[in-house]
């Protein structure tokens, strides 16, 4: 926005980096993204075309967050990692998977619990 824009993309910031990165690697395309935690230090106003941006993308994007409400607004498919080395395919978006987990493990399972780790053994 204003005179930021006619800065070369080395004086931004970082976050003013990220965004022209995410912005030119979304307007080049491919067939699949990898995206690591990208709501992150986004504002509101990027994040909204992040998303507009990924429910349009024609290819595959992989997408780890934390963020449920970022997810339940683009996921189509989910591997969700439930603990005890079970994983589980869903169909359709976070609300829809917190729904059939409640189902299928019952309401305990919405609980947060602490991880119990096991011994590493080789």
């Amino acid at each position: 926005k204003g005179s930021a824009q006619q800065k070369k993309v080395g004086l931004l910031s970082g976050g003013e980096r990220n965004r022209v990165h995410m912005a030119r690697l979304l307007k080049d395309g491919g067939n699949v993204l990898l995206l690591d935690e990208p709501t992150n230090d986004l504002d509101v106003e990027t994040l909204r075309a992040l998303e507009d941006a990924l429910v349009d993308f024609a290819g595959c994007a992989v997408v780890i967050s934390h963020d449920r409400f970022f997810l339940d607004r683009i996921c189509t498919h989910m591997l969700a990692f439930e603990g005890d080395s079970h994983v589980e395919w869903f169909e359709g978006n976070f609300e829809d998977y917190e729904e059939d987990k409640k189902r299928r493990l019952g309401a305990d399972a919405m609980e947060p619990k602490r991880l119990k780790h096991k011994k590493f053994t080789r």
